[in-house]
């Protein structure tokens, strides 16, 4: 059944006639290439992320978590007990170049200055604050929340290193997590109200080596909210495939999407240059695919990072792959041939609503009709295969409960 389009954010009739004029005087190549630039500019929205803290808190190991990294792995920023930060230090996202963890210098130094610390910082340039501690919060993490505040900026409080805190109670006889997670929520909680006066903090309690755990998810959902749409839509995309939340939450977000990728298929098979629109079609679905395998940790380097962090073997992973949209790199042949074998089945309400949707903005039934329900079609089935594949591979790699 097709979703409901209320809440999607459809290109317009002037956006795909702009796209229509330019293809029009373009070869098969170029005109391939400027559709697949227009679909990558919601990909290219800059997200930046600041993550501070006292020497020590942990903040470089939560900036590699953040991107699916460990502390010693290529491209991870420097961990350890002395700060290693110096300057604003920016850290790209492996598969998003545009999302950016920024590792900035340890606060809590004697004549700290939350004001002049945040100029030199350039404060400006960061869309919200992560603000760690790895003990108890102190008045330089208040001072510096409020004027975060003060400048109009979202801050969060995160307690790290929740997984040390859980290990050092875990011989004692009367060990319960629960009891322990919200013993330390409250001591947080209540420090912050305490030491600085603020009204009702939250805290998240996270480990930045096993992000998965505690309050990652409340975390996360917490900056999605307080995100404008278009930077929503990068995060998701770039948060680390660790629960099966997140890949949900990655599954809609990419959902959506298609629609706007459908419709420019359907504009461009309108415009009057010879196979054109096959070779749109092809072009665009496979690299859309590729970014859905990719989105969901489902190629080969993110799959052998994985079986190195699990212990499960590279066969015993991929023996759980049932789609078809696993022979490499996908192509535009193995489109095509799965285009082949796909039925093209629209019931009179689905193709009523098409047709409703799709001649205001890309003014043709015939031509245009056809791309639109073909990509629409493959993209929603590759999306739903491969999102089950990445279920099953996370419930089995990292023992996750349905």
């Amino acid at each position: 059944m097709m979703d409901s389009f209320d809440d999607y954010n459809i290109i317009t009739k002037e956006e795909i006639r702009e796209l229509k004029e330019t293809i029009s005087n373009q070869d098969i190549s170029s005109a391939t290439k400027t559709i697949k630039e227009y679909l990558e500019q919601q990909d290219r929205v800059e997200l930046n992320i600041a993550v501070t803290g006292e020497s020590g808190s942990g903040k470089s190991t939560f900036v590699n978590a953040f991107r699916g990294l460990g502390d010693e792995d290529e491209g991870s920023a420097e961990t350890g007990v002395v700060e290693t930060t110096m300057e604003p230090k920016a850290y790209h996202h492996p598969k998003y170049q545009n999302v950016n963890l920024w590792d900035l210098p340890g606060i809590g130094t004697p004549n700290f200055k939350a004001d002049e610390y945040l100029k030199q910082v350039q404060f400006e340039r960061y869309d919200f604050f992560i603000i760690i501690a790895s003990e108890r919060f102190r008045e330089c993490h208040i001072q510096l929340a409020k004027e975060i505040m003060r400048m109009e900026k979202k801050f969060y409080f995160v307690r790290s290193k929740i997984d040390q805190d859980i290990n050092n109670e875990r011989h004692k006889s009367n060990f319960n997590q629960k009891k322990i997670l919200d013993k330390i929520s409250k001591n947080c909680i209540n420090g912050l109200k305490g030491i600085g006066g603020m009204d009702d903090p939250v805290v998240f309690l996270i480990s930045g080596h096993e992000l998965s755990k505690y309050d990652f998810n409340l975390l996360q959902e917490q900056m999605e909210k307080e995100l404008p749409q278009h930077k929503r839509h990068v995060l998701i995309l770039s948060l680390p495939n660790i629960t099966l939340e997140v890949n949900e939450k990655k599954k809609k977000a990419l959902k959506k999407h298609i629609l706007k990728v459908a419709l420019v298929s359907g504009g461009a098979a309108t415009v009057p240059v010879p196979c054109l629109s096959i070779a749109v079609d092809l072009g665009i679905l496979a690299y859309e695919i590729n970014k859905y395998c990719s989105t969901f940790g489902l190629d080969k380097k993110s799959l052998e990072k994985l079986c190195k962090e699990s212990g499960q073997s590279l066969k015993t992973i991929e023996s759980l792959k049932s789609s078809v949209w696993y022979k490499g790199s996908i192509t535009t042949g193995i489109v095509l041939s799965q285009l082949r074998v796909a039925g093209l089945f629209v019931t009179g309400e689905v193709a009523e609503r098409i047709l409703s949707i799709i001649i205001p903005i890309i003014g043709s039934v015939v031509a245009g009709g056809i791309s639109f329900v073909t990509a629409y079609y493959m993209l929603n089935k590759a999306l739903n295969d491969i999102a089950e594949d990445a279920r099953k591979v996370l419930i089995a790699a990292v023992n996750t409960s349905v």
